[in-house]
């Protein structure tokens, strides 16, 4: 049995590059950037006004004019308005471009407008106000955005403002989840009163959406001969196999010889955390990954967070993201020498600490009480007493 750290570092080598596809822009949130964006032109593209109001030459203020007179008014989008008078304006609107004849917006909170005439309110006026200035966020064919960016709503509409109608991104992995045990019925059934309703797959196919990917879902029976079949026509069609179930000692868990007969070399069996001990992990020959996790929810939804979606980000390129960290809030014991994965809710105190609140469960089959947790606090093997105030690792996934 090997540590959890073990077998972070195991799966993380076994990722995998699956190329490259290109999207439309407007469906590519949530994808990661495989392609260098640069700018077509200055951003912005032209002297920029902040604010609506009048646009005047400062030289004019500075002699003593008070009052201009209006020549013209100029909407953003309009061709630009020249004054020729250093004594007259142009009231102009926000986003607009700003004349090369003048050099200063002054906001309309900060005039009255009588008779076609404005009339300044305050002395503080100072040159250039109230301007977003051409290139001076970016300069044309700079580079604005690299590879391995996750593509959020602010890249959308950076992407856009540069006329990116299509992005080349990082090709999503094809998964399915497979279920197994003859306990377990479709969601629209009614179970007997030895059954359940099959509910892990579709936490597994959810958090699989969390991530831009549309898992499919199977399920097979307690049988050998249906186990095989199925997982080798999943070793065919998909890149990653998520087992659900039927890996653990049982008579009927027939999972890892199944895998074993089918060249599924096996990376790691069994962990020592709580939940998920029994977790397997391997990889066949034609590169296909498979993570086969335990039966009960808050085990394979624990594993999923904890091992798949780290896998999946570094296979996709991203960057790993620094731990975040949470101040236990009340004490705590676990006897076995386990990593052990406590369920908790989060808030931050007044002096800004994030504190992490544990949520009293009844063991790896509770999966009721995922639905009020927020995250996953990390608990190393070596100690068994957990005092409040101690800081440790937490695996966030509600907050």
């Amino acid at each position: 049995m090997i540590t959890v750290q073990q077998a972070e570092k195991l799966i993380l080598e076994n990722t995998r590059d699956y190329g490259n596809e290109i999207v439309l822009f407007d469906d590519a949130l949530g994808r990661v950037l495989a392609e260098q964006i640069k700018t077509d032109r200055d951003l912005p593209p032209f002297n920029r006004v902040t604010m609506d109001g009048i646009a005047v030459k400062y030289a004019a203020i500075a002699n003593g004019t008070k009052n201009f007179k209006i020549k013209a008014i100029q909407a953003a989008g309009d061709s630009p308005v020249h004054v020729e008078a250093d004594t007259e304006c142009v009231e102009i609107m926000t986003g607009a471009a700003l004349p090369d004849s003048v050099d200063t917006v002054i906001r309309y909170e900060d005039i009255e407008i009588k008779d076609g005439e404005a009339t300044l309110l305050r002395d503080d006026i100072t040159r250039g106000q109230n301007l977003h200035l051409k290139g001076t966020d970016k300069q044309k064919g700079e580079v604005i955005l690299n590879p391995g960016q996750l593509i959020t709503p602010a890249v959308i509409s950076l992407v856009a403002s540069v006329g990116e109608t299509e992005l080349r991104v990082k090709r999503i992995p094809r998964v399915v989840v497979l279920s197994s045990g003859d306990e377990l019925v479709e969601v629209s059934e009614m179970p007997s009163p030895y059954q359940i309703r099959r509910s892990n797959s579709y936490m597994l196919q959810a958090m699989l959406a969390q991530h831009g990917i549309k898992g499919a879902i199977r399920h097979i029976p307690d049988d050998e001969a249906i186990i095989k079949q199925q997982i080798g026509i999943c070793l065919q069609h998909y890149d990653v196999i998520l087992l659900s179930g039927g890996i653990s000692m049982g008579k009927f868990d027939y999972i890892p010889q199944t895998l074993k007969d089918l060249e599924v070399e096996q990376v790691f069996h069994k962990v020592q955390q709580r939940p998920g001990k029994p977790f397997w992990f391997g990889r066949h020959e034609n590169g296909v990954v498979v993570f086969a996790f335990p039966g009960n929810p808050a085990a394979s939804f624990m594993c999923m967070q904890r091992y798949f979606v780290p896998w999946l980000n570094a296979s996709l390129g991203l960057q790993p993201k620094e731990p975040v960290y949470a101040v236990l809030a009340d004490d705590f014991k676990f006897q076995p020498a386990l990593e052990y994965y406590l369920q908790v809710k989060l808030h931050y105190s007044k002096e800004g600490q994030l504190i992490a609140t544990p949520l009293a469960g009844n063991g790896s089959g509770d999966f009721a009480n995922l639905a009020e947790t927020e995250a996953f606090m990390e608990l190393p093997l070596d100690k068994t007493e957990f005092k409040k105030g101690e800081v440790y690792k937490i695996w966030s996934f509600n907050a």
